[in-house]
C-alpha cells in the first residue's frame, strides 16, 4: 500500500508540471512574435479566400469568415470524440497505469485537434489574415496544438512503458518521454520568442514524433515474435493503421484531388481523409485499450 507521503509527492510533482505548462502557454500567447513570419509566398487576405472554400457568417451583427466548413466539422468532431474516449478510458482503467496514460494521450490529442481546427481551418482567416496587408504563417493556436500533439505521443510512450516493458526499460522509456517533452517545449519557446520558423513547425514536431512510433512498432513486433502475446499484435494494429492513414493522406495530397474537387464545388480535402481516418483510429484505440491493454508483469520480457 503506497504511503501518504509518496502520494502527496506525486500530486505536488504533477501540479508543478501543470503550472509550468500553463506558464509556457501564457508566454506563447502573450510574447510571441508571429507577426514577423508571413505566409510564403506572401498572400493577401483576398488571395487567401480565393484559395479555399469559405462561408460568411453574421453573428450578433458581426461578420465572421468561416474557412473550410466541411473540414472544420471533421476536425472538431475528431477532437470532441477523442476527448470523450480519453475520459472513458481513464474512468474504466481498473488501476492500470498503461490505460491511464492512454487516456491522457487521447485527451491531449483531442485538445490539440480542437486548437488545430480553429487556426488551420475554421478561423484561419480571422486569426492570420483579417486586418492585415498579408496573411501570417502561423498563430499561437497552432503552436499549442503542436505541443499537445507531442505530449500525446509521449503519453503513449508512458503507456507503452507500463504495458510492454520491465522495470529497467520502463524507467528508461519514462525518462526519454520526459526529456523529449521538455526539450520540445524549450525549442518551441525559442521559436516563439526569437522567432524561428522551423522550431514552431509541424516538421520539427514530426522529428520528435516519428522515432516514438517506430520504437512502438519495433517493440511490439519483437515482443509478439518472442511471446505471441495478443496484446502486442493488437498494439501493432494501432501503429500499422496509423501508418496506413498517413499514407492515404499523402497519396491524396500528391495526386492533387483536393483542388479538382474544389473546382467542382465539392469541399473535401486531404485533411478530411486524415481526420476521418483518425476518428476511426481513435475508436479502434478505445476498444483495444479497454479490452486488451494491461500493465506488464515484472517478470515478463521486453
Amino acid at each position: 500500500m503506497p504511503r501518504l507521503e509518496d502520494n502527496n509527492f506525486k500530486i505536488l510533482k504533477y501540479a508543478i508540471c501543470i503550472v509550468v505548462l500553463l506558464i509556457n502557454f501564457m508566454i506563447i500567447v502573450i510574447f510571441n512574435r508571429f507577426e514577423e513570419i508571413l505566409y510564403s509566398p506572401p498572400t493577401t487576405p483576398n488571395e487567401w479566400l480565393a484559395m479555399q472554400p469559405y462561408l460568411e457568417l453574421t453573428i450578433f451583427s458581426t461578420t465572421v469568415i468561416f474557412i473550410q466548413p466541411t473540414s472544420t466539422f471533421f476536425v472538431y468532431f475528431l477532437g470532441l470524440i477523442t476527448i470523450v474516449l480519453g475520459f472513458s478510458i481513464i474512468r474504466t482503467r481498473n488501476g492500470h497505469k498503461s490505460r491511464l496514460w492512454w487516456g491522457i494521450a487521447l485527451l491531449l490529442w483531442g485538445a490539440g485537434a480542437l486548437f488545430a481546427g480553429t487556426s488551420y481551418q475554421a478561423f484561419s482567416y480571422e486569426l492570420k489574415c483579417a486586418g492585415r496587408a498579408f496573411c501570417l504563417w502561423t498563430s499561437w493556436w497552432e503552436v499549442i496544438y503542436l505541443i499537445f500533439s507531442a505530449g500525446s505521443v509521449n503519453a503513449m510512450m508512458m503507456a507503452q512503458a507500463h504495458s510492454c516493458a520491465t522495470d529497467k526499460w520502463r524507467r528508461v522509456m519514462s525518462a526519454y518521454a520526459f526529456v523529449n517533452m521538455v526539450l520540445y517545449i524549450f525549442l518551441t519557446l525559442i521559436g516563439t520568442l526569437i522567432p524561428i520558423e522551423f522550431l514552431i513547425s509541424f516538421e520539427l514536431m514530426l522529428t520528435f514524433f516519428a522515432p516514438n512510433i517506430l520504437l512502438f512498432f519495433l517493440m511490439n513486433s519483437w515482443r509478439y515474435y518472442k511471446n505471441k502475446n495478443k496484446m502486442d499484435i493488437t498494439l501493432l494494429g494501432i501503429w500499422i493503421s496509423l501508418i496506413i492513414i498517413l499514407a492515404l493522406y499523402y497519396l491524396y495530397l500528391v495526386m492533387g484531388i483536393t483542388e479538382t474537387l474544389w473546382e467542382h464545388g465539392i469541399w473535401f480535402s486531404e485533411n478530411d481523409i486524415l481526420h476521418i481516418g483518425l476518428i476511426a483510429w481513435m475508436i479502434y484505440i478505445y476498444f483495444i485499450v479497454t479490452r486488451h491493454i494491461k500493465d506488464t508483469i515484472r517478470s515478463s520480457s521486453l
